[in-house]
């Protein structure tokens, strides 16, 4: 009888080893399924399903032991605590400004800028989204393009966010260097800290009881939408600068409820007329339009 039970006592706990291993490194099993190749994947290419800290797995308590009625209470609380709906992020670029004057409280919108904006705007309203949430930095540039936004798209400015943690900056030393752009290595702990705050607030995976799919617009600037999209699909942040967007340009972001992250437009912009594409600031009125 004692052996019996150390039998019992044994074959349970290595059931129990097997799925927590199951649980730390699902890669494994989904590596398996879908390829012929023998060859592992490489640690840079392995997704992270714990990237927002809300794997519905870890925010349960975990079994004490195989028994049924243990079994049956980790799955129910399992269900319970798992998303069933996606998130969508849309992010625009504000429009072209003109870089003059010392500081931000003068870097208006150009006419182009605002003409930019305009599209932009008639193009989500166009896709007839219902937004959840809108969130614009509070940067000069980025407010004058949220507001000839939601004009187009009727949303109230009552309700808007406006959050400075999305400020444009240098969000972290990028690779390769570039020779022309230079900021102090303190800014990038400045900012870098504030950006990487503002998308661990913003992206995450829905919460359980969110029972319809969700869009949030965020107006914001090109440094900070780059440094997102790279670290929303788990590719190296320090490659945000080899990324283009155009000014008032539209990045689409999808969050499903795996937390599995997709995207649907990086920087389009082609309903607005070839005239209006443009990427970088002039700093010189003459060549304005």
């Amino acid at each position: 009888m004692r052996k019996l039970s150390s039998l019992v006592c044994g074959a349970g706990a290595g059931l129990a080893a097997f799925y927590l291993s199951r649980i730390r490194d699902p890669q494994q099993a989904a590596h398996s399924s879908w390829t012929n190749s023998e060859k592992p994947v490489d640690a840079c290419g392995l997704w992270d399903s714990n990237w927002d800290c809300r794997d519905p797995r870890l925010m349960v308590r975990p079994l004490k032991n195989t028994l049924p009625e243990e079994e049956n209470r980790f799955n129910s609380d399992l269900e319970k605590a798992k998303p069933k709906k996606a998130r969508h992020i849309i992010l625009v670029r504000h429009g072209e400004y003109l870089d003059v004057g010392e500081s931000d409280a003068t870097h208006h919108l150009t006419e182009r800028g605002r003409k930019q904006a305009k599209y932009t705007g008639q193009r989500l309203s166009e896709l007839g989204i219902q937004w959840d949430k809108v969130i614009a930095s509070t940067m000069v540039r980025a407010q004058e393009t949220a507001d000839i936004i939601l004009n187009e798209i009727k949303y109230d400015k009552e309700k808007v966010v406006n959050c400075v943690y999305l400020r444009e900056g240098a969000p972290i030393p990028p690779q390769p260097p570039v020779g022309h752009w230079k900021p102090e290595a303190s800014q990038f702990y400045r900012d870098g800290a504030r950006i990487e705050a503002a998308f661990r607030r913003y992206f995450h995976r829905a919460y359980p009881d969110q029972d319809k799919e969700s869009y949030t617009l965020i107006v914001g600037h090109g440094n900070v939408i780059r440094y997102f999209v790279c670290r929303a699909l788990q590719f190296p942040p320090e490659g945000w600068l080899r990324i283009s967007i155009n000014h008032a340009s539209i990045t689409w972001l999808t969050i499903s409820p795996s937390g599995n992250v997709s995207i649907k437009y990086l920087g389009d912009t082609g309903f607005m007329p070839v005239p209006l594409l443009t990427n970088r600031i002039p700093r010189d009125a003459k060549n304005v339009v």
